[in-house]
């Protein structure tokens, strides 16, 4: 018998087929070998009172960011669980001490819209108002979020009257009613600076009209009779330091401005002296305060404002929020949603 002769070129077709499968073989003999092998099996979730009470713990240790974790994990594994509502509100809460208010905003909202019928709604609104407030500017800088912070805590108070929210949320409405104050003074006093006297005055007048319970109004008035005398708009400048003297005769803004009334030979006997309380039958017409858009007795003291709670030094604290949600739970038989996200059965 004669030797079988391979070519190479059928050798070089051939080769590179036998070698393929030859290492299919093999991987497959593995998988025979390997069949009976198990996965890992996958973490098992805790259960959800567990998830809310370890939240709960987390909160009272001020570890906001793991208590954050622990119900936004409730809530992934159990929505249909009874504790999500409380999960959703405490997890707000948490962005709030943690100095998160974008998303605890977010996480109040998902709240407010999933249980507006909830006992806890009126602290819901009222958190979220306070995150806005947390957030407001200086008054060189601008002041939309000041306007939504009074947007907010107005919604408070309109929506829940009667709550034990609705003072504090007043209270603040006025420091924001201040700050927005602050904001027309400083514009003011920039413009009147310049010269644009015309400016000037419409940030004067804004504050006397608008913003008349604020401690803001009687330094407006007295600015008013600065312009009006450099305008020399003499009648002008006596109207406005009448108000003032008879709104506020203690004020230092009004020694100003009679003393400046005094120098351009402007003072009459209608002009209270500085520090003499005047009656409201002693006070001239023209004098009224609603003439002017100015109240008696109705600017806030300075003083006032040092009830502002906001200090970037210290931990932000809102009112709080009542015992039954930050009570550690019972079990409950509850088990997670499948993969199809469907409610247990």
């Amino acid at each position: 018998m004669s030797d079988i002769c391979i070519k190479p070129q059928l050798l070089r077709h051939v080769l590179p087929r036998v070698l393929s499968v030859a290492l299919l073989t093999s991987l497959a003999g593995c998988g025979l070998f390997n069949e009976n092998k198990k996965l890992p099996p996958a973490p098992k979730i805790a259960a959800p009172e567990t998830l809310y009470n370890n939240g709960i713990d987390a909160l009272r240790t001020r570890r906001y960011a793991l208590a954050a974790s622990e119900f936004e994990t409730l809530q992934q594994n159990y929505p249909y669980s009874g504790y999500i509502a409380n999960a959703q509100l405490m997890e707000g809460y948490a962005y709030y001490l943690k100095g998160k208010y974008p998303e605890a905003v977010q996480q109040l909202n998902r709240f407010i819209s999933l249980h507006p019928t909830s006992s806890d709604s009126a602290y819901a609104y009222y958190l979220r108002a306070l995150c806005f407030y947390e957030q407001i500017a200086d008054v060189q800088r601008d002041q939309q979020g000041t306007a939504e912070s009074m947007d907010a805590l107005e919604e408070v108070v309109t929506r829940f009257p009667q709550s034990k929210y609705a003072r504090d949320a007043q209270l603040k409405i006025d420091l924001c009613r201040d700050h927005l104050a602050g904001k027309e003074m400083l514009v003011g006093r920039y413009y009147q600076r310049e010269k644009n006297y015309e400016g000037a005055i419409n940030r004067y007048q804004r504050v006397v009209q608008d913003f008349q319970t604020t401690n803001h109004v009687p330094e407006a008035l007295e600015r008013m009779v600065e312009v009006y005398l450099d305008l020399g708009l003499t009648d002008q400048a006596r109207k406005s330091a009448i108000v003032l003297g008879y709104n506020y005769p203690g004020s230092k803004w009004y020694r100003y401005a009679y003393d400046n009334l005094h120098r351009y030979h402007l003072l009459t006997d209608k002009f209270p002296i500085p520090g003499k309380v005047v009656s409201a039958s002693d006070m001239p017409k023209d004098a009224e305060p609603g003439t002017a858009g100015a109240k008696k007795g109705t600017a806030m003291e300075p003083d006032a404002l040092a009830t502002d709670t906001r200090n970037e030094n210290t931990q932000p604290q809102a009112m709080p929020i009542k015992a039954a949600p930050v009570t550690p739970v019972k079990a409950e038989p509850t088990a997670p949603a499948d993969s199809a996200g469907s409610p247990p059965k």
